[in-house]
């Protein structure tokens, strides 16, 4: 049997123990020393990079949202029975009693869940009249024309006597579509006079910011009767020839005086 004991270290020499099957282990004097490891930098660089990384792609899901929302939304493919192409007959009895009756033609687009309508007006076959792309929006309660000839917008409070809402609008069409004229009618004159520049496009909607953008957008005022007549000599308008309704509506822009 061998027996282990330890002996402490000492400046002294240490007896010398006869025994021969002892093993002496040194003892070290005083406390336990832990070792201590080498503290790592912290990770800068990779904090920065993960950063830059969560910033790009809250960037990307946010530009995405936009072109889906404002291009891919607005451009897909709409239902049929959404869009119209009409032709209406009716009588100038007015500015051309010898012409008998006159032939208006346009495309309708009707957004039932955004509450708006959306005419565009093509060239027309007889003169005197501009083609134009018009928005009726029923939520903000606006009118906008683009008159294609002079490449100019025209903002006016929406007039619901005269332009239908989009539900009837639609029901009317709906009740035509068989055919490709709607009933013979007659023709309505109305006169705007423009009133300013507008500088804040955004506050006229989405629909009506996207068709006026980059363009020379005015306000325009309705005249009344009475001043119509007093003005019939002096005035520089042009004319736009559209329906919305039972009947044409001929809308005339003024310039100022």
């Amino acid at each position: 049997m061998v027996k282990i004991t330890f002996q402490p270290v000492s400046a002294q020499k240490p007896e010398k123990d006869n025994d021969p099957d002892k093993i002496i282990l040194p003892q070290a004097h005083g406390r336990l020393v832990p070792i201590i490891k080498p503290k790592r930098p912290f990770p800068l660089g990779q904090c920065c990079l993960v950063l830059s990384l969560v910033v790009f792609m809250s960037g990307l899901v946010l530009a995405s949202v936009y072109i889906y929302r404002y291009y891919f939304i607005t451009q897909q493919q709409i239902p049929e029975d959404s869009l119209f192409h009409c032709r209406v007959i009716y009588e100038d009895l007015v500015y051309a009693p010898l012409r008998g009756r006159q032939e208006l033609e346009e495309n309708v687009g009707i957004y039932l869940d955004d509450n708006y309508e959306e005419i565009s007006v093509p060239v027309p076959h007889f003169g005197g009249s501009d083609p134009a792309d018009i928005i009726h929006d029923f939520q903000r309660g606006l009118t906008a024309y683009h008159d294609i000839a002079l490449d100019k917008c025209y903002i006016t409070e929406l007039n619901t006597t005269m332009v239908m809402p989009p539900r009837s609008l639609w029901e009317l069409l709906i009740n035509v579509k068989r055919g490709t004229y709607l009933p013979q009618t007659y023709i309505v004159q109305e006169e705007m006079v423009v009133t300013g520049r507008v500088r804040n496009m955004r506050q006229l909607g989405p629909f009506i910011h996207r068709l006026c953008f980059g363009k020379e957008t005015y306000r325009l005022r309705r005249r009344s009767q009475r001043q119509r007549i007093e003005r019939r000599e002096t005035k520089r308008c042009h004319k736009i020839r559209h329906f919305e309704n039972t009947f044409v509506v001929e809308t005339a822009i003024c310039d100022r005086f």
